[in-house]
């Protein structure tokens, strides 16, 4: 984006005076893509780098490009607004990935011949493999290894150590895009045709835990999902804030801040790592806090049969998009590189809304 804002390629054109920049969201364009150490403002030198107006979400470069600041949560901010360049990152990560595109690409008619950048993780979104088949775009990639240089020798050895390999390395370490594991549970394909954006009135909702068995870095994450079930007698997953490496405290404050954001009806946590410690650690933070404790007596695949063929019947939602759960759902049951622990999550929930008989539902509406 550098070199369009500064027409430093004259063979696609003079420089772009008006630019996008769209991430997941507001704060991830800020943190990564302007500030961030490999950001815009990282890359330019002093005489030619931008000011950047946070208030009006405004970059200025000093020969009079500027750049406007979207967030992919926002897709009706692009109507109206146009440009003749855009920088979209991380688009495998946005919640209406065809709706940000759509708006974006009505938006995009200024200059010679208009021209998007995108850069994100290869998961096998509908919206990314649509671009990939489009024989207008040309595509790179670049390994996590070319970089290495610029790397802590420490992260390159943990994540070669557990990722080297695998299906989930493949993708985030060599940027390959995978399809799903045929012999997984959960299809990639049923996901994306139940998804949604608007909620109906919920009669329950739950947040459902799957501690880890210690909370240093290398240990598996605190699955954190929240699942509501509709009046209409189907779930929808509204939340992942599943957490790696935080202390039992850190995960507590996390699931009773979502349980009491949701208005949730009660917290479901798997207790056969932390026995009482698990309702123990979550009452600290709330002591009148709703819960359940569940019992593992199954293993991991034989918990999520039930769930999967509920998503096969399309009676679960996911309401956005939720990239790490579901590429969880689509390689890890039998991938082996890491616990599915959001899938684990996600199972308890669905399971405690679907397939056991609760209390009579009330009429909700988030």
């Amino acid at each position: 984006m550098r070199a369009q804002a500064l027409g430093l390629w004259p063979e696609t054109g003079p420089r772009a005076e008006r630019i996008a920049i769209i991430g997941p969201t507001f704060d991830e364009v800020r943190l990564v893509m302007i500030e961030g150490k490999s950001g815009l403002l990282g890359v330019h030198m002093d005489d030619e780098r931008p000011v950047y107006e946070s208030s009006k979400r405004l970059l200025t470069w000093p020969n009079g490009s500027i750049a406007q600041v979207f967030s992919a949560d926002e897709p009706e901010s692009l109507r109206g607004p146009q440009f003749d360049a855009a920088w979209c990152d991380e688009l495998a990560k946005w919640k209406q990935a065809a709706d940000v595109w759509n708006m974006l690409a009505f938006a995009l008619r200024l200059g010679h011949s208009p021209r998007v950048a995108v850069t994100t993780t290869p998961r096998p979104t509908a919206m990314l493999k649509r671009l990939l088949a489009d024989p207008s775009t040309a595509v790179t990639r670049s390994r996590t290894a070319d970089n290495r240089a610029h790397l802590a020798g420490s992260f390159w050895n943990d994540v070669q150590a557990r990722y080297g390999g695998t299906r989930l390395g493949r993708q985030e370490l060599d940027g390959e895009l995978i399809e799903d594991d045929p012999d997984a549970l959960f299809r990639r394909e049923l996901i994306e045709l139940s998804r949604v954006a608007q909620v109906p009135d919920l009669a329950r909702i739950v947040v459902a835990v799957d501690p880890p068995a210690s909370h240093s870095r290398k240990s598996n994450a605190c699955g954190i999902v929240c699942v509501g079930l509709g009046q209409d007698g189907r779930a929808y997953v509204l939340d992942d804030h599943s957490i790696r490496g935080a202390r039992p405290a850190a995960w507590a404050q996390r699931v009773v801040a979502l349980y009491h954001a949701r208005k949730s009806d009660r917290v479901v946590a798997e207790v056969n790592q932390g026995g009482a410690m698990v309702e123990q650690v979550l009452r600290e933070v709330d002591p009148h806090l709703a819960f359940r404790a569940v019992h593992a007596s199954r293993g991991k695949q034989a918990r999520a049969e039930p769930v999967a063929a509920l998503y096969e019947q399309g009676r679960v939602h996911h309401v956005g998009t939720f990239p790490e759960l579901e590429d969880e759902m689509c390689s890890a049951i039998r991938d082996g590189a890491r616990s599915p622990d959001r899938l684990d999550a996600l199972v308890w929930a669905v399971s405690d809304l679907m397939l056991r008989r609760g209390p009579e539902p009330r009429v909700r509406t988030i």
